[in-house]
């Protein structure tokens, strides 16, 4: 195995491991912290700025045929987000749809082809689609397991 290709293996291993880290620290905060209705609501709207670092990626590396590509995919995991704030399946679902997202980027930088056809995508960071795919993956998961609390905070007070 050559030296760069090991150096790529322990990026991507550590980017996996921060992600994974970053997973178990936001769970661990959002439940002490937030009403699980707040929770929903917080891991909701911030799905539209992790959506937004894709235009800021496009700003830096000046990708400017990717401005199209990179605002509406903007535009569709903000309406994911903003559903999200009431239906935790658009969550559920949302989190990993943006970590696959977060990985066909990633592929091109590595030989894998371009993923996105005739439309261009824009540049990242070096292993930061590992790091997203990673965390919104455990997220997705989490969501799964706290929609019933999610539904139950939005039900109607019995009387």
């Amino acid at each position: 195995m050559s030296a760069s290709i090991l150096g790529l293996v322990v990026v991507m291993t550590l980017y996996f491991g921060i992600g994974v880290m970053s997973a178990a620290g936001s769970i661990y905060l959002s439940k002490t912290l937030l009403t699980p209705k707040l929770e929903q609501i917080v891991f909701a709207l911030f799905l539209v700025p992790i959506a937004g670092f894709y235009l800021a990626f496009t700003a830096y590396f000046g990708s400017d045929r990717a401005w199209l590509l990179e605002s509406e995919a903007v535009v569709a995991f903000s309406v994911i987000g903003l559903l999200g704030v009431r239906a935790p399946m658009a969550l559920i679902i949302g989190y990993p749809l943006h970590g696959i997202w977060d990985v066909l980027h990633e592929l091109p930088a590595h030989g894998g082809g371009d993923v996105f056809g005739a439309r261009e995508a824009t540049a990242i960071p070096l292993a930061y689609g590992v790091f997203c795919a990673t965390y919104d993956l455990c997220m997705g998961v989490y969501f799964y397991t706290r929609r019933s609390q999610w539904r139950a905070a939005w039900a109607p007070p019995e009387q």
